[in-house]
């Protein structure tokens, strides 16, 4: 059985395990995605809608604005020594014409409208 989820299809099996942590991050944000998504729901970037920990093929965005193929990640510590792994999730996304961009937690908590223009400004480039 082949389940679909926006335009991605994966197996009611790959969706049951995916699932639970989806939930899990949409309740449990990091302070840092926390903070960007009362940024993004709240309309500071008006034209652009967002959809939080949204599945991807295998992955979850920790931001998505499908409309503007864009897709923003806030990268803690947790991203440390995961190099590698996260240049292969990008190559991913980016396949699927998504442009992805990221910020660090300190970036997001200390500066988030910066953070806001530098999403619009990606966001006018797709």
């Amino acid at each position: 059985m082949v389940t679909f989820v926006g335009k991605w299809s994966r197996s009611r099996e790959a969706w049951k395990r995916m699932r639970p942590r989806v939930k899990r991050a949409r309740r449990e944000p990091t302070p840092a995605e926390a903070a960007l998504w009362e940024a993004l729901r709240h309309g500071q970037l008006a034209a652009l809608k967002f959809r939080g920990q949204h599945p991807i093929g295998p992955f979850f965005a920790d931001f998505c604005c499908p409309a503007a193929r864009l897709i923003v990640e806030v990268d803690g510590p947790i991203h440390q020594g995961r190099e590698e792994e996260d240049a292969s999730r990008q190559r991913f996304l980016e396949r699927r014409k998504y442009r992805v961009v990221r910020f660090r937690n300190e970036e997001v908590l200390h500066d988030v409208q910066s953070v806001l223009e530098r999403i619009r400004l990606a966001a006018a480039k797709t």
